[in-house]
């Protein structure tokens, strides 16, 4: 095998340093490449932008300096179309009758809209509904009794005793319906036009009542109902036509959680949202190192990343500060280039390389899939896929390795390659083949069953935030686990056996790359969703072989539209519905197969 040869050539050193100089993984330029991406030139690279432009230009020389070939034969800049966050349009406006009086309700003092409401113009009416929260599970519903069928619905920010210690719910932990987009499903579920909330002040006694800038909370492209945030008082002054006080109906509902919510008869909105929301070409960056053979691997990463921080960011009280970016996803696209660079020094490979850099994956792995479902080779070829998500610091060494049991001989290769001295390997997914449907790269071709190996260093205090920056970067370490992947690629590559692609019945729920853990107790469907909403439902980009909805007949491919006679635009509205039905439900689903619809009973089951 050729990494004997590579093992010979590193025992060479003293006959022919040149040699081993030339094909070294090198942690310095590594880390230059880390330094030029996460530099303030380039302002955090946001999907969309001049300076996300700049890190293409950038990638794509380095592949043109290393003789890599375009994979479309003319282009290492790949275009395709993003839809890009929504920007604020100049006709944003909102105006209140309050007892025959019409009052104008400024724009960025008294109401601020999310990104996520939809667009147009709203006149009619307005109920006040306590937290907008449904709990079946806790005796609770903010909308028992109330009928809010085509009218704007005002409620509080949060969970009811929220500063209580035995609270019903979490406390000040807050639980999945303290989320805007819960409230925003659970008001379209019960028929509401659209919510507008305000800060829940009762609970955050001496808090600035403060509007969240546009871009905060992240949400789908269009939610389907409007959504907006407006002051505590102007909310105030509508309760106070109705002889009501806002503090003392939070006070009421935390007392008995009995709901407070109640028409505003006296109260008419006319309300109108401008949202431009923008389409871009932006590109992808591919080189292809040519093989013997049709087969090849691919080594990926994502270089995007938040620009100034947008809905994304972790620190919501510096955005419009660069989020570098440098270990997400800096650090895995320097490596990429760095193995293309180490590659490109070896002799041909049996099965070639094509080495990608992805945009968009920041706004839903935009750039990946895009790719899996446009591919310029054959994905049929793909022998495996690579990524190379957030690699560059690796706490006491440890990296996490996922998605070992998608391939039929991964295993058997990893045995032979020797971990470097200094560096933790833990093969999350050796047994399990857990984590291979995360947020991440790997996740669109794992749909398409490529087999896929995701290397990962772990989340810290910096992630997507300001603080994501290079002179925190482990280049030792980073160089060290680049060289295992080299190792392990280059064993592929030379393979007599290619992987079979494994599908994995049930992995346990994964732990995602945009933070936070999935894995719960509730109701198992077993679709695994395609990123790119189409314009109204959710596409199943795969469906779990074994999984309540494999089963049923439902494939990938397939377009929701209705969940257990609720209607499903979005993967929010799916996500909560499903959260609403328990282990043995049978539930009635309808999805869009080539242009039919066809109704599919799926009999829920325990996530385990």
């Amino acid at each position: 095998m050729r990494v004997t040869s590579r093992r010979t050539l590193a025992g060479l050193v003293l006959a022919c340093p040149l040699l081993l100089a030339a094909a070294a993984i090198d942690p310095e330029l590594y880390l230059s490449n880390v330094k030029y991406l996460a530099s303030p030139e380039l302002k955090g690279r946001a999907t969309g932008t001049p300076e996300l432009e700049k890190a293409a230009a950038h990638i794509a020389a380095q592949f043109k300096s290393f003789g890599l070939k375009p994979v479309d034969g003319k282009n290492f800049e790949l275009a395709f179309p993003a839809d890009l966050d929504a920007k604020l349009g100049p006709n944003n406006s909102m105006h209140a009758v309050e007892s025959g009086r019409k009052i104008e309700l400024k724009e960025g003092r008294d109401f601020e809209p999310f990104t996520f409401s939809t667009t147009g113009k709203f006149s009619g009416g307005v109920v006040f509904a306590g937290y907008g929260i449904t709990a079946k599970e806790h005796n609770y519903d903010d909308y028992a009794g109330l009928d809010v069928t085509g009218k704007l619905v005002v409620i509080l920010r949060h969970e009811p005793q929220e500063d209580q210690g035995n609270s019903v719910f979490a406390g000040k932990k807050l639980t999945s319906h303290a989320e805007f987009t819960s409230k925003m499903v659970n008001a379209k579920m019960h028929g509401a036009r659209g919510v507008i909330w305000v800060n829940d002040v009762a609970a955050h006694d001496g808090a600035a009542d403060k509007l969240e800038k546009f871009g905060m909370g992240a949400g789908p492209r269009d939610g389907g109902v409007f959504f907006l945030q407006m002051s505590v008082a102007a909310a105030e002054r509508w309760l106070a036509l109705e002889g009501r006080d806002l503090k003392q109906i939070a006070a009421e509902i935390d007392r008995d959680l009995k709901p407070g919510s109640f028409p505003l008869s006296k109260v008419q909105v006319e309300l109108s949202v401008d949202l431009a929301r923008e389409t871009k070409t932006v590109h992808n960056v591919a080189g292809y190192l040519p093989g013997k053979t049709g087969e090849y691997i691919i080594i990926g990463a994502h270089y995007d990343h938040l620009g100034f921080g947008d809905q994304h960011s972790l620190a919501p009280n510096q955005r419009g500060t660069i989020h570098p970016g440098a270990d997400d996803n800096a650090s895995g696209t320097s490596g990429v280039i760095e193995l293309a660079r180490w590659f490109s020094k070896q002799p041909q490979p049996r099965r070639g390389i094509l080495f990608m850099a992805f945009t968009g994956e920041e706004l839903g792995l935009l750039g990946s899939s895009w790719y899996a479902n446009h591919p310029v080779l054959p994905l049929e070829n793909a022998a495996a896929m690579i990524n190379l998500d957030m690699i560059g610091r690796a706490r006491e060494g440890k990296v996490f390795l996922s998605g070992v049991q998608t391939g039929s001989t991964f295993a058997q290769l990893l045995e032979g390659v020797k971990i470097p001295d200094g560096l933790k390997l833990d093969p999350s997914g050796r047994n399990s083949g857990s984590n291979m449907n995360d947020a991440s790269d790997h996740a669109s071709f794992n749909a398409k069953q490529v087999p896929v190996l995701f290397f990962f260093s772990g989340l810290h205090s910096d992630y997507h935030k300001p603080g994501d920056t290079a002179d925190k970067i482990d280049a030792g370490n980073a160089a060290k686990l680049l060289e295992y992947v080299a190792d392990f690629t280059d064993r592929l590559a030379e393979a007599p056996e290619r992987p079979m692609y494994v599908k994995v019945a049930r992995p346990p729920a994964p732990v995602s790359s945009g933070g936070g853990s999935r894995s719960g107790y509730g109701p198992d469907f077993g679709s695994i969703p395609d990123f790119n909403e189409p314009p109204k439902g959710v596409r199943f980009a795969d469906v779990r072989e074994g999984s309540p909805a494999s089963k049923a007949g439902l494939k990938g491919g397939d377009i929701m539209i209705e969940f257990g006679g609720k209607e499903i635009g979005n993967l929010y509205d799916f996500t909560y519905t499903l959260r609403e039905h328990n282990p043995g439900d049978l539930v009635l689903v309808k999805v869009l197969r080539e242009g039919r619809t066809i109704e599919a009973k799926v009999l829920l089951t325990e996530r385990r």
